[in-house]
């Protein structure tokens, strides 16, 4: 029996190279009308920053204060990013736009929250880059490898590509 992709989980780490992972994730969604979910992991602060928070924002609200600005910012690239990516999206793709359906950014750590968001959306598909790393890891990275062995559901895994992602 063919199993059809209803709604895709596309993870972005917010890099260039996640235009390219995205692109991906846009073709599927407009070849099998799925719905399409963007969705970014905001990495909870370690022990050291937050304890240097504390020490250096010594006014009531501070490392609130900080936490929503990381927020922010963080928001302000991912509405970059996809303002680039779709502006490289020829005239005739333009109607996956359409099919967005999310676009979150979401607090934890990346391989559980692209693994929970999926399973809450009740997404058939994960699309996910690889990343480049030095000789300490592999072409896939962590996180990719981490949703990869505990994915329940089909995973793509977008290989990096050194190369400008708008070509």
């Amino acid at each position: 029996m063919k199993q059809t992709i209803t709604h895709i989980l596309c993870a972005t780490d917010l890099s260039r190279h996640s235009a390219y992972t995205m692109c991906h994730a846009a073709s599927l969604a407009a070849s099998t009308g799925a719905k399409l979910h963007l969705v970014h992991a905001v990495q909870p602060m370690s022990d050291e920053t937050r304890t240097a928070l504390q020490m250096y924002m010594q006014t009531t609200g501070s490392s609130e204060t900080a936490q929503k600005a990381r927020h922010e910012h963080v928001r302000t690239i991912m509405a970059e990013r996809q303002k680039e990516f779709w502006q490289h999206v020829s005239e005739e793709n333009k109607d996956v736009q359409k099919q967005v359906a999310s676009i979150e950014l979401v607090d934890g750590y990346p391989a559980e929250v692209i693994l929970r968001r999926a399973s809450e959306l009740g997404c058939d598909l994960i699309v996910i880059g690889a990343h480049e790393h030095g000789f300490s890891q592999t072409f896939l990275g962590t996180v990719a490898k981490r949703v990869l062995r505990r994915s329940p559901i089909p995973t793509l895994v977008v290989p990096y590509r050194d190369t400008d992602p708008s070509t």
